[in-house]
This record gives structure tokens, sequence and C-alpha cells, in this order.
């Protein structure tokens, strides 16, 4: 399992032109989802994800989590992060976990966020064509694998 983190200060996303999903700031979350992935991804990320530290305090240094700031939390499905470009110039995305297996991890991954978060979490809609919109804050982007935890 494979998340980009954005740090906001606002982010939606639309389908068909209606916005599925809104937040003020917090964190924009990409989420790709591969076949080998278990519940045990989807803890190690999101507990992550709650506690970084990616948030400016008072002096302007990245010391505080979205717990402490009671950010908000947008997260939207997309498998194309599980691609494979090796060889060739068409990514491969035969990683990517079709969607019997990957929705009901991406829906596990919104309600733990939930339950940590204690509060709501925005999302887009799993398989659709989406369009988002974000002010990134800093910018401040980064990237984590649940199999490559570093």
């Amino acid at each position: 399992m494979r998340i980009v983190i954005q740090r906001v200060l606002e982010a939606e996303v639309k389908v068909e032109g209606v916005v599925k999903g809104a937040i003020s700031q917090g964190l924009m979350v990409l989420l790709g989802i591969e076949t080998e992935d278990t519940d045990h991804d989807i803890d190690w990320l999101v507990n992550k994800l709650v506690n970084l530290r990616i948030f400016n305090d008072s002096n302007g240094v990245m010391n505080q989590s979205l717990l402490t700031i009671e950010g908000e939390l947008l997260v939207i499905s997309q498998f194309t992060l599980m691609a494979a470009s090796k060889k060739g110039n068409r990514p491969s995305y035969i990683r990517a976990a079709k969607h019997e297996i990957a929705i009901p991890l991406y829906e596990k991954f919104l309600r733990l966020s939930e339950l940590k978060l204690g509060k709501k979490v925005a999302s887009g809609v799993f398989g659709a064509d989406m369009k988002l919109g974000l002010i990134n804050d800093g910018p401040v982007t980064l990237i984590l694998d649940s199999k490559n935890r570093e």
C-alpha cells in the first residue's frame, strides 16, 4: 500500500462536476492498493499518517501532527500509484489490486482514519474519473509505502 500525502490549506474532489469531498487545513492523501495488502498495511499507514509531525508549531517548525492541529483528511483512491515503469514507456498496473480486493481495503482505511481522528474523513468515489483541486501548503509532500517503511 502506498500513499502520497500533501499538506493543504484546502482541497476538494469532484466527480462529473459535483463536489464529493472537501476539506480545509489538513492532508490530502492519494491511496494506492496492491493485491498483497492487508489490514496490517492499513494499520501502519493510518497510524503514521495521523501522527506525522508535518504541521508548523508557533515557532514555524514542523512539529505538529494532523491530530494535534485537529486537521481534516481527504482520501482519494489512485491505482496508478502502483504503476511499474521499468520496461518500455507504457506503465503496467498489474500490481494494483482488483476492485474486489481494493474496495474493502479502501473502506477500512477510511474507517480507521475516522476512528483515529474522531471525525468524518472526506473521500472521492472509488474507480471514478475524479478532478482534484488543492492549495498545497509549503509545499509539503511525502510518500509512504507500507512495504518499504523508511
